[in-house]
């Protein structure tokens, strides 16, 4: 299941960004596990209102590299698109009895970034051998053997 973003806290989720200078609407998505550990890990690391920065760079064997990181800066006003999602309740949150509203998530991402990873899902993966991010892009036409870069 995949979490859905949301503009505001207090809208209905929607998988879309409008960004009003260019007219386009674009998307990224974040599975409801990779909401969870993002979220755990800005808590972990004490910064609970960073956000998660997403994007694409020139480069690697196949073309394109994917890029994560911590944003621990605001979002740049005219450069980045700003994607909300709620943190789905974990059955050890301990609850308080107050009625606040479920934390939330921001992913920042460039807009030159966007146009290669529109339609993109972040997905936690865990297996016996690995655990991370995994970016599905619909757009990814090929990869290198080590899965670190991208053509489309």
């Amino acid at each position: 299941m995949n979490a859905q973003p949301q503009r505001e806290v207090t809208e209905a989720p929607t998988a879309e960004r409008d960004d009003e200078q260019l007219g386009r609407k674009y998307s990224f998505g974040l599975s409801s596990q990779a909401v969870r550990q993002v979220y755990e890990a800005l808590r972990k690391r004490g910064t609970p209102d960073a956000a998660l920065r997403v994007g694409v760079r020139g480069g690697g064997c196949s073309g394109f590299t994917y890029v994560i990181e911590f944003a621990d800066k605001p979002p740049r006003e005219k450069r980045d698109l700003v994607f909300v999602y709620q943190v789905e309740p974990a059955a050890a949150d301990a609850s308080d009895g107050h009625d606040d509203p479920p934390p939330t998530v921001r992913v920042f991402c460039d807009k030159k970034s966007i146009l290669y990873l529109t339609g993109t899902t972040l997905d936690w993966e865990k297996t016996l051998m690995w655990q991370g991010f995994k970016f599905v892009n619909p757009q990814e036409k090929g990869s290198c053997g080590c899965k670190e870069s991208f053509s489309v």
